[in-house]
């Protein structure tokens, strides 16, 4: 789930924080490759992003000089306390890589084709205004070239969850993975299916009920069957309706609107469920970083369905990425490549990368959603030293 007013809609926006909100960078980092200036590049990064207006950060890696993390600003804009490198945060759309691995596991067990339609496993669901679910596969919802439409870029969807009028008021409702298919159904498909490639968080929310159709049990328990409990991802979870954030965590900061001014909210709690299988999992960027590294290093999924998974078509609005299913593939500014996926919800923007081989991997999230830019932290990492 992407819930920026960058780019699409953002959920809430403001270039920097006023004088009086605005702390010091705080920075701390542990592990051996910190003492010799090998991430320096990053830590100037993280620190620019709060010069920019980010509350705070925290950034983990790993390479082959060993773990490193660093935090820089607040994680409390009340209290002035710090960032930690274990905080737990809302990772938004990099959720959709754990859907697409459960789908892609699934497939190598014989148990679905990528190229069955979304009819045969959720029949019914997916009509109205053009949308016709017989012409779908699930690799098209995978990859974004399904044409259905974003839920998120309803603007009764925005006004009601995006924006401070209704966000206040409704942030606790328990919406279901069919009222967001729902409410995409009442708009038109953006072209007919394999035409494009647009982003459409309900592409993932249907994955994430196919999946359920599949194994009879919800898409959380198979993250954690299959993902999360095998590679020991003890701080990784699909929160389901629950509202708060795990500890160690900070507090999230949004300013609900389309503008880059205005008062700052306190959006720490809100049900997830707003963003079913597109971007509800809770995770740290320690966590994030073994993810991405086990995945793209094949012990998730045999050699044939991580090919898939790699199989990219151009993102048509950024030209220096290429998306796959559920992976995208970006190249940084020095040439490097690395595998991996961005995330925002409200009050957090999040990504984590890995190199190819998997020996490389960097996950950073900002706890406010209007201001900074992670691909920056990214490219700094990767290309900066």
């Amino acid at each position: 789930m992407t819930v920026r007013v960058r780019g699409t809609l953002v959920a809430a926006t403001a270039l920097a924080l006023t004088a009086a909100l605005a702390a010091p960078a705080i920075a701390a980092n542990t592990g051996p490759a910190g003492r010799d200036g090998h991430h320096d590049a990053t830590r100037e990064a993280i620190e620019a992003a709060v010069a920019d207006g980010v509350p705070g950060v925290t950034v983990t890696a790993r390479d082959g000089r060993g773990g490193w993390s660093a935090t820089a600003g607040v994680g409390d804009l009340r209290t002035g306390k710090p960032r930690s490198p274990r905080d737990h945060y809302r990772a938004g759309s990099i959720t959709k890589t754990f859907v697409a691995t459960v789908l892609l596991q699934l497939e190598a067990e014989g148990r679905l084709s990528l190229d069955d339609t979304v009819e045969k496993w959720l029949p019914g669901l997916v009509r109205g205004n053009g949308h016709d679910g017989r012409a779908i596969t699930l690799r098209q919802l995978l990859n974004h070239t399904s044409g259905v439409f974003n839920y998120l870029d309803d603007r009764g969807f925005q006004e009601t969850y995006m924006l401070a009028g209704g966000f206040l008021k409704h942030r606790y409702d328990r919406l279901t993975p069919q009222d967001l298919v729902a409410i995409a159904m009442s708009q038109s498909p953006r072209f007919d299916p394999g035409k494009s490639w647009s982003y459409s968080n309900t592409n993932y929310t249907l994955a994430a009920l196919v999946i359920e159709k599949v194994t009879g049990h919800p898409y959380g328990t198979e993250v954690h069957r299959r993902i999360t409990a095998p590679l020991g991802l003890k701080d990784t979870q699909v929160p389901g309706t629950s509202p708060t954030l795990p500890k160690p965590s900070s507090r999230a900061y949004s300013k609900l609107a389309k503008t880059t001014t205005g008062p700052t909210y306190d959006v720490t709690e809100l049900n997830p469920a707003m963003a079913f299988g597109s971007g509800d999992m809770v995770s740290t960027s320690a966590d994030l970083g073994r993810f991405y590294s086990a995945l793209l290093r094949g012990r998730l999924l045999p050699p044939a369905q991580l090919k898939e998974m790699k199989t990219t078509v151009p993102e048509t609005t950024l030209e220096n990425v290429q998306y796959g299913l559920g992976l995208g593939d970006v190249t940084l500014s020095c040439g490097v490549h690395v595998w991996g996926h961005t995330g925002g919800i409200h009050g957090s923007d999040s990504m984590a990368v890995t190199t190819e081989d998997g020996r490389h991997t960097l996950a950073v999230n900002f706890n406010g959603d209007w201001s900074g830019d992670t691909t920056a932290v990214v490219d700094a990492e990767f290309c900066g030293r």
